[in-house]
């Protein structure tokens, strides 16, 4: 793209949302709280993550008692389960949200996200078996970038993803650590019951408190423009890919970075626990310590890396940190190297944030779902 033809874009951009804010400025979207904002959103996300932070030990004994003999396997076979179900319904799902707006997929990707907590302790077999089944709406992040992308200017994104991605680490500092003391001290019944509780406060928030973050009148759907089976097919969106170099190495650089995250992620707690001999409340401090962590480099190391060494700059310093805390826990057979990889970890946790900035200006302003669900995928 050239210079004079990113000038229109982003002039476009700032146009479709200065009319957006008209619009809701005049009543022309549904009810909630306010205006919306970021805080919006990261309430979301910080009550979600939270619930689920919560049973963070629970989980881990009800997987190694479910399949003593196959613990990692199965874990692998639940997370894989769950992430190719995401990645064939999340096309669709971006493009719905940008005709029949943020909110009613909000509340869609946080109910079925969090509706297998309550099963934990009623059928630990039901429950593996619904989250793999979730991942079908597992996108809230990416909902949640196209909510804010809806209401802020290019300039002030990257800010404000730092903010959403610090909110999910504030949501981890001591959610496990509580979960953990709990279960203790009064039984995993308590714990399972309270992440159900926090679970349907996230809901009735978006229900009650929410306001959207995309005007009808703003919407494709106004224009006559329906959703075709090309915007719901995940292959034709992979198709598309290449048709743009820039979204091109975007999406090589998200799919390089994410796929060892995604091994890591979903076994690394495991792997402490059953390997390194992490107890429950080991885990759950190496988990605050990580998100106490995360959340300085995703807001004042990010915010200062954007302004001096620019958005592409940053991108790669993280991947470098992400090199070398990958690494690390590979090559690390001490609990001490586990900590101390743990902060390169969470400077590596500026990669996302960062990425997703560069997404956002890419974007036209009404695809904003689209193509942070692309992104995800």
């Amino acid at each position: 793209m050239t210079q004079a033809g990113k000038k229109k874009k982003r002039a476009a951009n700032r146009s479709i949302l200065l009319a957006k804010k008209i619009i809701i400025k005049d009543g022309g979207t549904p009810q909630g709280i306010g205006s919306p904002s970021v805080y919006h959103a990261v309430i979301v996300i910080f009550l979600e993550f939270f619930a689920w932070g919560l049973l963070t030990a629970p989980t881990l004994v009800v997987l190694h008692e479910t399949f003593p003999k196959h613990t990692f396997l199965m874990n692998g076979l639940i997370q894989g389960v769950k992430g190719l179900l995401s990645f064939l319904s999340a096309p669709l799902i971006g493009a719905l949200s940008d005709v029949w707006g943020r909110k009613s997929f909000l509340l869609l990707t946080v109910f079925f996200t969090c509706a297998p907590i309550p099963l934990m302790k009623i059928s630990p077999w039901w429950y593996f078996a619904v989250i793999s089944v979730s991942g079908v709406f597992a996108v809230t992040f990416s909902v949640v970038f196209a909510y804010v992308a809806d209401i802020t200017q290019e300039h002030e994104r990257s800010m404000a993803y730092g903010l959403v991605s610090a909110t999910f680490a504030a949501s981890l500092v001591t959610s496990p650590a509580i979960g953990a003391y709990l279960g203790r001290v009064y039984g995993d019944s308590l714990v399972v019951v309270l992440a159900t509780a926090i679970a349907l406060l996230d809901i009735c928030f978006i229900l009650v408190a929410v306001p959207e973050s995309l005007p009808e009148k703003m919407r494709p759907a106004s224009w006559g423009a329906p959703i075709s089976w090309e915007q719901a097919d995940p292959f034709a969106s992979l198709k598309k890919v290449g048709q743009d170099s820039i979204v091109l190495l975007i999406c090589i650089t998200v799919f390089l970075s994410y796929l060892p995250e995604a091994g890591q992620y979903s076994s690394f707690f495991l792997y402490l626990r059953q390997i390194m001999r992490f107890s429950p409340e080991s885990v759950a401090a190496f988990i605050a310590v990580l998100g106490i962590l995360s959340i300085v480099a995703q807001t004042i190391v990010l915010s200062l890396l954007m302004r001096s060494i620019g958005n592409k700059n940053t991108i790669l310093l993280g991947l470098g940190f992400q090199i070398l805390q990958l690494a690390w826990y590979g090559f690390g057979s001490e609990p001490w190297m586990m900590w101390a990889a743990g902060a390169v970890a969470a400077m590596s946790s500026i990669t996302f944030p960062a990425v997703s900035a560069l997404v956002s200006r890419t974007a036209d302003a009404d695809q904003q779902g689209r193509y942070f669900i692309r992104q995800d995928t």
